[in-house]
Formats: C-alpha cells, structure tokens, sequence
C-alpha cells in the first residue's frame, strides 16, 4: 500500500557524492563514506536561502548523516529509518551496469513497492513532525525517485544531483517539483 503525500510543500536533499557514486558501484545499504567533493557539495549548502524556518531530517545512514551535519552545522536533526535507501540485495557492492530493472524484488533486497509505502509514510511523518516549519530530508536517490511517483510524476525521472535541494511545493492541489533557486512557498 503506498502512502498519499501530506498536502504540504517539504524538500529532499540527495546526500554528497559517495566513494561508490563516484566509482559507479550500487551502494545501497553499504556504507560507504563521502568523497572529499561530497563534503565540499554537503558544505554548499549552507549558502543556500531558505524561505521558512527548517525542520531537519536525515536518512540513519552515515551518508546522509554526515551531508546533513556539514550542510547545516551546529543544527539538531532527527534520524528516520523510512528514508534510507533501498536494499538492492545481491546487487550491493556490484558495478552499477548490473543495476536490475527498478520494479520487483531483488533477491535478497527490497521490493520496489514496499519501498514506494515506506517513502511515503517516511516523508508524512517527517512532514507531520515539522509542524509549521519546512520539512528537509536528506536521504537517497532512490527515496526521492520514489517520491517523485508518490507526487503523481509519470516517471522516477533523472537521478538527482548530490546535494542539491528537491523542492516538492504544494500548489494548486499537487505537488511541484521546483528547482532550489526557482522555489516560492505560499504561506
């Protein structure tokens, strides 16, 4: 069962690049460590204008964590499990050509639906625990490819960029994917 988004605008940062990114290698539910390039992308962050005061979230993996703590320091954050990334099973650790088709199951992984409703529920208690602030969640491409389908996109779209702010703004009764720079949130 998936999960509608809350009627409300939040946003999604795709973590810094990894040693795996950079390598081309499915990291999954590996951890693995942020490249000196990532650190710098997780800093530039902290140049970025935000309309309303943040409520921050972070994926539990040490990725996300660790973009969130150099994109926002000295900021508190909450962990929530639901927008880790999905267990690509057998697949981990291999080269990213050998990435199965998106729906199903890979053995051993997680089912691309299942993954759909966690995303979904994830993001509606991120966005219920934010109260009146704009809920940030710095999470996974694959979290924010299924949130893309949950805001009734067609597609998963392009792999986000590392770093780089998703804005899903609540307008005219849908959600709209905006470019950082592009965004307005009505109050």
């Amino acid at each position: 069962m998936t999960y509608p988004l809350p009627q409300k605008s939040f946003c999604l940062i795709r973590h810094g690049e990894t040693t795996a990114n950079r390598d081309d290698i499915i990291a999954g539910r590996l951890e693995v460590s942020l490249t000196d390039r990532g650190r710098d992308q997780a800093k530039s962050l902290q140049r970025c204008a935000w309309p309303l005061p943040c409520a921050l979230f972070a994926s539990p993996m040490h990725r996300a964590r660790e973009t969130c703590s150099l994109g926002f320091p000295g900021r508190a954050y909450q962990i929530h499990a639901g927008l880790r990334e999905r267990d690509w099973g057998v697949f981990e650790g291999l080269p990213l050509h050998l990435l199965p088709p998106r729906d199903g199951q890979p053995p051993e992984g997680e089912d691309w639906a299942a993954m759909i409703a966690r995303v979904g529920a994830a993001i509606a208690e991120c966005c219920e625990r934010a109260g009146d602030h704009l809920p940030v969640m710095i999470c996974h491409s694959g979290t924010i490819r299924a949130a893309r389908l949950l805001a009734g996109q067609p597609s998963v779209g392009r792999r986000p960029t590392n770093a780089a702010p998703v804005h899903f703004v609540w307008r005219d009764r849908q959600h709209q994917e905006t470019l950082h720079s592009e965004m307005t949130y009505d109050r």
